[in-house]
């Protein structure tokens, strides 16, 4: 899973709140205005024209504060981008697989400390450390020793139509596609790539450290951590996912699959050049395949705050305080961006990612996505951005702009809206 290059952001502060003396009527206005505002400053960072569409939510603990999307959905037929467009997420996928692991482990399911040998069918073992059992939690802090590499990008992405396969091969991107025929099962990829008697098998597939001595950000491994866990409960990811997170959170628009989702509401995905990147999905679908909109995955990102504050329904207390743990430490990495405040690799929970500047959440990139989760859990205000566009640099400084203006309005409409 592409990571979107991570740029630094200046946070803007707004000038003082208006006295609370206001009465009810005059506070909805003013949170009008803001949201009018922020439109109208969103819809001018679309004028470059590097991002075809794109769809952004601010939340807190009790309330979407803001919600919309900009600029199109399919730009052939000028098809607008909004709030309830649908697309793949990538990254920001892999923080349901923490709260489906913790989900597991209060059902006595699982332990998150169990090797992960003690669920498989087949042997994972770093040969340089044949020895060391590597454990479900070190998969969550992508600190098994399990590497990517090229293997991954060219073995998961599956294009969705064979028709289209020609297409999607002769796109300048840096996936490797590959047709229908090429599918498989979670557990025939996983074993490809991690057994000694795989096809894809090599040494390289894993560091030369010890398990759980280094951070390594592994797709792989974060889909391993999935596998463990339909091996633990007896049921396929896909589904213990949606029993246990989607559905209680109300989340219907939300799915694994084109056939979980409407079709119709799927925004297209477009290249550097503006072509149409024909629909795909990942063998390794729990690492990056989630599809949703910004207004249905709201209620998920709601639903982490509340968690974060002890009010959390789908997970006890305790579990909620293992996920945002800071569970690795400055000798877990060989280099950390300390100047990034939206670095998720400065630290690791249970698959969601810590920052320098303690924001909690997510990034994600895949062909033709990008896409930010993070909270603050000092305000408890969360924000989303999903967009449907490879970005350039050009690309990348108008997301973080969109990003920004974000960050400039969060703290006044809560305030606004509260009043």
């Amino acid at each position: 899973m592409r990571k979107p290059i991570l740029l630094l952001l200046s946070v803007l502060s707004f000038a003082a709140c208006n006295q609370k003396t206001k009465s009810s009527k005059e506070s909805k206005t003013e949170a009008e205005v803001l949201k009018a505002s922020l439109t109208t400053k969103l819809n001018d960072l679309l004028a470059p024209g590097y991002i075809k569409g794109f769809g952004v939510a601010i939340v807190n603990q009790d309330t979407t504060l803001y919600s919309k999307g900009f600029g199109y959905a399919n730009t052939s037929e000028d098809v607008p981008y909004t709030a309830n467009t649908l697309q793949n997420i990538a990254s920001v996928s892999k923080t349901l697989i923490g709260v489906a692991l913790l989900k597991a482990q209060e059902m006595g399911k699982l332990d998150i400390n169990d090797p992960i040998n003690d669920y498989l069918p087949f042997k994972v073992v770093n040969p340089a450390y044949p020895e060391e059992p590597i454990t479900i939690k070190q998969l969550a802090t992508h600190t098994g020793t399990i590497y990517d590499g090229d293997l991954y990008s060219e073995k998961s992405y599956i294009i969705e139509s064979e028709g289209l396969y020609e297409k999607a091969k002769a796109l300048q991107i840096s996936e490797e596609f590959n047709s229908p025929e090429a599918d498989m099962e979670m557990g025939d990829f996983l074993r490809n790539f991690l057994s000694k008697d795989g096809s894809w098998y090599l040494k390289t597939n894993y560091l030369e450290n010890k398990p759980g001595e280094r951070y390594e950000y592994s797709n792989v491994g974060a889909t391993l951590a999935a596998y463990v866990l339909e091996l633990a409960t007896g049921q396929k990811y896909s589904d213990f996912s949606s029993q246990y997170i989607l559905k209680p959170l109300g989340m219907a628009a939300t799915g694994w699959t084109f056939s979980d989702i409407d079709p119709s509401e799927h925004t297209k995905l477009y290249s550097l050049s503006g072509e149409e990147i024909p629909f795909y999905h990942l063998v390794t679908y729990p690492d990056g395949g989630l599809i949703t909109s910004v207004n249905d995955f709201s209620k998920y990102l709601r639903e982490l705050i509340l968690g974060f504050t002890g009010k959390g329904s789908l997970l006890s207390a305790e579990s909620y305080r293992l996920l945002f743990s800071e569970l690795l430490d400055e000798n877990h990495f060989e280099e950390r961006d300390v100047d990034n405040p939206y670095d998720d690799e400065y630290n690791s929970g249970v698959f969601l990612g810590h920052t320098p500047e303690g924001y909690i959440g997510h990034t994600g990139g895949d062909p033709g996505v990008s896409t930010f989760m993070f909270f603050d859990p000092d305000t408890k205000i969360g924000k989303l951005l999903f967009i449907n566009t490879d970005l350039d640099p050009e690309g990348a400084k108008q997301f973080f702009s969109i990003w920004k203006q974000l960050e400039q309005y969060e703290t006044q409409l809560e305030a606004a809206i509260r009043r």
